[in-house]
């Protein structure tokens, strides 16, 4: 297994696209109705939404790879382009999915290191992601993780010891409610 991470350019928004649809779907069609399912991808996973998300200069995606094979992917965001107004010294990670394939390889982890590792290089004091209430297996993953990531040696940047989670609570049920 060799892992590779890159960033995602214009050129990647029918592979992100995809992607995208792939994961949601793995992660949340269990807990949902067809019927929401798919009007919650017929509005996310377009062309255009991808397209604009991947332009703005606020937001950032990356690709992971198990050798040549795509596993998943990471979205991050500063500024204006977070989902929720929490400052400009934060970082949300808006997006972190890997197919089920590829679970327990460590490539989550990864991108969630990538992440920090982002948010070092921006002067981010702050690294937060929204997490739905019914995912409590993903959440106290993440939670495990995030504590255990070490502060840097050389920075006057502080890393925060602990990754702040926001339980995303509207969604019983209703994917985009």
């Amino acid at each position: 297994m060799t892992e590779t991470i890159r960033k995602c350019t214009i050129s990647d928004t029918d592979a992100l696209l995809k992607l995208s649809y792939d994961t949601f779907y793995e992660a949340f069609a269990s807990q949902n109705t067809p019927a929401n399912m798919k009007a919650y991808a017929d509005s996310a996973f377009t062309q255009g939404k991808i397209r604009g998300e991947l332009q703005n200069p606020e937001s950032h995606f990356y690709f992971i790879y198990d050798d040549d094979q795509l596993a998943g992917y990471l979205k991050v965001n500063i500024g204006s382009a977070q989902s929720e107004d929490m400052g400009s010294d934060s970082l949300e990670v808006e997006r972190i999915y890997i197919l089920e394939a590829f679970h327990k390889k460590g490539f989550g982890k990864a991108l969630l290191n990538l992440a920090y590792d982002i948010a070092r290089a921006e002067q981010k004091k702050k690294v937060w992601l929204g997490v739905w209430e019914k995912m409590k297996m993903h959440l106290a993953s993440i939670e495990s993780r995030a504590s255990k990531r070490p502060a840097p040696i050389l920075s006057s940047w502080v890393l925060i010891n602990k990754l702040i989670i926001l339980q995303k609570k509207a969604w019983n049920h209703n994917i985009g409610g």
